[in-house]
C-alpha cells in the first residue's frame, strides 16, 4: 500500500509516457506483445553436451531461465510490474514453470507448477541446482505440491473460492496480500516458462494473466529446421523457438528490444552464464534487501548442516 508491496517498490522517476500506459490500456491482456524469437540450435547443444562430459547436466530450460535473470541484471526494466495502474520495479527475479507430474500411473499425467527465486547476480550453476531440485520435487508423485495442494483445499469449499479470489484480486491490488500466497501463487512471477516441446508441440504464444502480476510468459517449442539463404543456395539450421508474450506497459520498445537482443546473444555464448555478473542495474536500490535475504538462506543452511 501507498507504493509499497512485500514483493516490490513503486517507481515514479521514469519516463511520463510509460508511466501513462496503463490508464490507456487498464488490463494485462490489452497490452501484450507477442514475437517469435528464433535461437540457434547447434552452441547451446554444444555447450550442454560440454557440460555433461564435465558431469554436469544442464537442459535448455535453464539456459534460457539462467539468461532472463542475466538479462534482467543488465536490464531491469525487464522485472516490473503493473497493479492498480502503477508500474513497480519487483525486488526479486520470481520464475514460475509449468512441469509434467506422473501420479503413479504412466497413462495420467498431470499438471504442477514450480515457482524459483533468484538474485540478480545468480549464476548458471546457481539456477540449474535449484531448478533441477524443485522439478524433482514437484514430479515425484509422493510429494505435495505447494500450489496445487492450496488450490486443492480450497476447491474443497467451492462456495468460498469466488469470495476467496475477490479478495485476492482487491488485496493484491492495493499491496497487502499476505506474503505466503505470492509465494504460493505461480501467477506473481517476473516470468511464466513453459516447454511445449515436452509434449510434442510447437512454440505458441501463451496470454498474460490478468490476475497476479506475470509480466513476461516464454514457451518453448518445438526444435525446427529453418531455411537460410546465401549466395551458395539454401542451407538449413536447426532453431529453438521462443514463443514470447510480454506486458507492454513497464517500458518502452527500445527497452524491450535491447533487453531480449542481451538475452539471445547470451544463449548463443553460454559460457558468460557461469560467472557473476561484473555489476547489476537496478530501477530501485534492494541491495539491503538482497543482503538479508542471503544472510537468511546462508543461516538455514548453517542449521541443516549442523
Amino acid at each position: 500500500m501507498f507504493g509499497r508491496r512485500s514483493d516490490g517498490r513503486r517507481l515514479d522517476n521514469i519516463d511520463p509516457i510509460v508511466q501513462i500506459m496503463p490508464y490507456l490500456m487498464t488490463e494485462r491482456n490489452d497490452a501484450m506483445n507477442m514475437l517469435t524469437l528464433y535461437l540457434d540450435y547447434d552452441p547451446m547443444m554444444e555447450y550442454i553436451r560440454k557440460r555433461s562430459l564435465e558431469g554436469r547436466k544442464v537442459s535448455f530450460m535453464s539456459l534460457i531461465v539462467a539468461a532472463f535473470v542475466r538479462a534482467v541484471a543488465e536490464y531491469p526494466e525487464l522485472n516490473r510490474f503493473v497493479m492498480n495502474k502503477q508500474i513497480f520495479a519487483r525486488n526479486i527475479i520470481n520464475v514460475s514453470l509449468t512441469v509434467l507430474r506422473n501420479r503413479g500411473d504412466k497413462k495420467n499425467m498431470d499438471e504442477a507448477t514450480i515457482k524459483m527465486e533468484y538474485d540478480p547476480d545468480a549464476t548458471l550453476d546457481e539456477v540449474n541446482e535449484q531448478m533441477d531440485k524443485l522439478v524433482k520435487e514437484a514430479t515425484d508423485p509422493k510429494n505435495n505440491n505447494s500450489t496445487v495442494d492450496f488450490a486443492s483445499k480450497l476447491l474443497k469449499m467451492r462456495w468460498l473460492v469466488k469470495a476467496v479470489v475477490a479478495f485476492a484480486r482487491f488485496a493484491d491490488r492495493y499491496g497487502i496480500l499476505p506474503k505466503f500466497i505470492y509465494d504460493v501463487s505461480p501467477f506473481h512471477c517476473s516470468m511464466f516458462i513453459t516447454n511445449m516441446s515436452s509434449i510434442g508441440l510447437p512454440g505458441i504464444y501463451h496470454h498474460l494473466y490478468n490476475f497476479g502480476n506475470t509480466t513476461v510468459f516464454i514457451a518453448l517449442g518445438k526444435f525446427e529446421r529453418q531455411p537460410v539463404y546465401g549466395k551458395d543456395g539454401i542451407t538449413y539450421k536447426n532453431v529453438i523457438p521462443l514463443g514470447i508474450v510480454t506486458d507492454e506497459r513497464i517500458c518502452g520498445g527500445a527497452s524491450y528490444s535491447q533487453g531480449f537482443n542481451y538475452f539471445k546473444k547470451l544463449l548463443q555464448n553460454p559460457e558468460q552464464l557461469e560467472q557473476r555478473p561484473d555489476h547489476v542495474n537496478d530501477d530501485f536500490d534492494f541491495s539491503a534487501l538482497r543482503a538479508k535475504r542471503k544472510a537468511k538462506k546462508a543461516k538455514k543452511e548453517m542449521k541443516k548442516n549442523a
